[in-house]
């Protein structure tokens, strides 16, 4: 799994961070960002629970 964040449509929500801190972060600017790749399945799920809940869809997972 590999996770990515469109960083230029992020409104700075937090919601990915309070999902699942272990993969995103909030960058120095106020954005999300991704700062480790999911390994373990809690970490996958998390990904893609945020993925889904993203309010403005940046977050992308493949």
């Amino acid at each position: 799994m590999h996770v990515t964040i469109e960083r230029g449509g992020c409104i700075s929500c937090g919601l990915c961070e309070g999902t699942c801190p272990s993969v995103f972060r909030m960058a120095e600017d106020g954005l999300a960002e991704v700062h480790h790749q999911p390994e373990t399945a809690e970490e996958q799920a998390g990904a893609q629970e945020a993925a889904g809940g993203c309010p403005v869809a940046v977050i992308h997972v493949s």
